[in-house]
């Protein structure tokens, strides 16, 4: 009976994060959807949406219910199950990022020991998703967006797991609520202070960040959308809520990047001050990197795709092997 009850029990703790976690991703897929407008806006210095609802604030929802309404077309010529799967692949990979992260000391879906390793593990079935989205939409443009996303995937992934390792020879752990801890106490001892392990800790930060927008394919990153070249890139025969899924994917792949960054560089849910619970520091410091995100985005024009691949092959790769080869030196003198 008791074995019965704590299936039972774990069966709806289950259903309990999954839903909360989608329903937590499709908010901020919403509402930063909406931050992304008003936001250069207020930059610009015109207007962003301002009639659905008080100050446009329920332009999201009639966003999601025009998606909903639409049929989701499948062109001729089309791989029809790679064509529907391929949403699916790209979505979940996310909401499965979102149940390692710890958002505090007592709020996380999942506790896993290997965490970091397998948020990039399931990073990697985004990208397949993305590309075999383009691939089977039987469309010229989606094509070349779909060889695109392999190309940076492949160029920005280096990098990015080059700071990992070395982060991971700092913290010697991969487990994420472990990293937290060890920055507890003071500003100084969040990871990107931490120049005693390496002096170039902030340039890494700087590095996770680039990789961070990159691996979202955000502007601008965003060559395998492009508009001025490929229309809409790999989503280019998407309707309704097969492109709506993509749109929910990049948001939450934004707020599991910001989410990372917090984790590893910027102590977490600790803050000096403990003027608030933990939980709302770690979601001051989250949002204050999805607005440098968007800001990026409207700061910065789209280069071309070979000179994007160049800044990672030419500058961010030596640049991140240094840093792991300073860390490794520093560490073994230590």
């Amino acid at each position: 009976m008791s074995l019965s009850h704590e299936f039972i029990m774990g069966l709806v703790r289950l259903t309990l994060y999954v839903v909360g976690l989608i329903a937590f991703a499709a908010f901020n897929a919403a509402y930063l959807s909406l931050c992304e407008r008003k936001v250069p806006a207020w930059f610009q210095l015109r207007y962003g949406p301002k009639e659905v609802g008080p100050f446009g604030l329920l332009q999201p929802v009639a966003d999601g219910v025009k998606l909903l309404t639409k049929q989701l077309l499948v062109q001729k010529g089309s791989d029809v199950l790679l064509f529907k799967l391929a949403p699916v692949m790209v979505i979940t990979p996310a909401i499965m990022c979102l149940a390692v992260i710890p958002f505090s000391e007592t709020l996380g879906a999942r506790n896993i020991n290997l965490g970091l390793l397998a948020i990039f593990s399931f990073s990697a079935i985004h990208v397949l998703g993305t590309m075999l989205g383009g691939w089977a939409s039987y469309n010229k443009y989606a094509s070349i967006a779909a060889a695109r996303v392999v190309a940076q995937n492949i160029a920005y992934e280096i990098p990015l797991l080059l700071v990992i390792v070395a982060l991971v020879m700092v913290t010697r752990t991969f487990n994420l609520h472990e990293i937290v801890a060890q920055q507890a106490g003071a500003f100084w001892h969040w990871n990107i202070f931490r120049l005693q392990a390496s002096p170039l800790m902030p340039l890494a930060f700087l590095i996770f960040f680039t990789c961070m927008l990159a691996e979202s394919n955000r502007a601008p990153f965003d060559m395998i959308e492009a508009e001025s070249e490929l229309v809409a890139g790999a989503f280019t025969e998407y309707s309704g809520m097969g492109f709506g899924l993509f749109f929910i994917a990049e948001y939450a792949n934004i707020v599991v990047g910001c989410s990372l960054a917090t984790v590893l560089f910027l102590g977490g849910w600790h803050c000096p001050f403990g003027l608030l619970p933990g939980l709302h520091w770690f979601m001051i410091k989250m949002y204050v990197l999805c607005f440098a995100v968007i800001w990026v985005r409207w700061s910065f024009p789209r280069t071309q795709f070979y000179g994007l691949l160049n800044l990672s092959w030419k500058f961010l790769i030596p640049l991140a092997f240094v840093h792991l080869m300073l860390t490794a030196v520093m560490l073994k003198l230590a």
